[in-house]
């Protein structure tokens, strides 16, 4: 049988790579920082344009866009498609984060603003500091990676609260059924506060609504002076040091 393992890579080429990455977050952030507040949708890909949700996900970039938000997508062709294309038309800044994948993404011709991404974290990095909400449509993997990113943000304080809206109850509400009784009644993972951390709706300009009322009641957080409330580079909260238990490993000695 053949030996599938990984070629071994060299400390050098480890290295190398750092700078790579830091070059994504070079050119994401020095062109982000110049993104007036913006909100990222989410959605599948595979969203046909004679698809409801795609006429839907077109109207919300385009309510968006009048209310004064910029709009973000993944810069592919379906849900991120129709958005980017009711941001551009409506004459607002249509943001694109494409990635690199091994069968090649097509890029949507209606961007404005246009980065090109090797790693999903940089690319996730930017999708959470320069929006103020996020809006998923109907999608798979990917979009529920993105949506459960944002409930353990807002859960765990790394970030303030934000609007987070679903749309789509048909798609949507199975979902919420589960966790209510899996991850809640059934199992206690959850607190029954954490289900009132996003919103489920069929009206997408009642959804453009609720985010720019949220985000003009919100006023912004700005720069902290308590170093638990200062912001990092990715746009979360430091937070507290993680606590650990003297006395009881056997590196206690090294932690003294």
């Amino acid at each position: 049988m053949a030996d599938m393992s990984p070629a071994p890579r060299s400390p050098a080429e480890e290295t190398w790579r750092v700078f790579r990455i830091m070059s994504e977050f070079v050119d994401g952030f020095e062109t982000m920082s110049a993104i007036q507040p913006a909100v990222s949708v989410f959605g599948s890909s595979r969203t046909d344009p004679s698809d409801p949700y795609y006429g839907m996900a077109e109207q919300l970039a385009g309510e968006l866009v009048r209310d004064g938000f910029a709009v973000i997508t993944g810069g592919g062709p379906g849900i991120m498609e129709a958005a980017n294309k009711g941001a551009a038309q409506a004459g607002g800044q249509s943001v694109g984060l494409n990635i690199f994948l091994p069968e090649e993404q097509v890029a949507n011709p209606y961007q404005t603003v246009s980065l090109d991404f090797r790693y999903f974290f940089c690319r996730k990095v930017m999708f959470v500091k320069y929006a103020v909400a996020f809006v998923c449509f109907p999608g798979g993997f990917g979009t529920m990676d993105e949506f459960f990113e944002s409930m353990t943000l807002i859960q765990t304080h790394k970030v303030d609260p934000f609007p987070v809206v679903l749309v789509g109850s048909e798609f949507w509400s199975p979902l919420v059924d589960w966790m209510r009784a899996a991850q809640l009644e059934q199992h206690g993972y959850i607190s029954a506060g954490d289900l009132d951390l996003f919103e489920v709706t069929d009206d997408v300009a009642a959804a453009a609504a609720h985010i720019g009322q949220r985000y003009r009641a919100s006023g912004g957080t700005g720069e902290t002076r308590d170093p638990v409330r200062r912001m990092t580079a990715e746009g979360t909260y430091t937070g507290r040091e993680p606590q650990r238990p003297r006395g009881q490993g056997p590196f206690d000695d090294l932690l003294r």
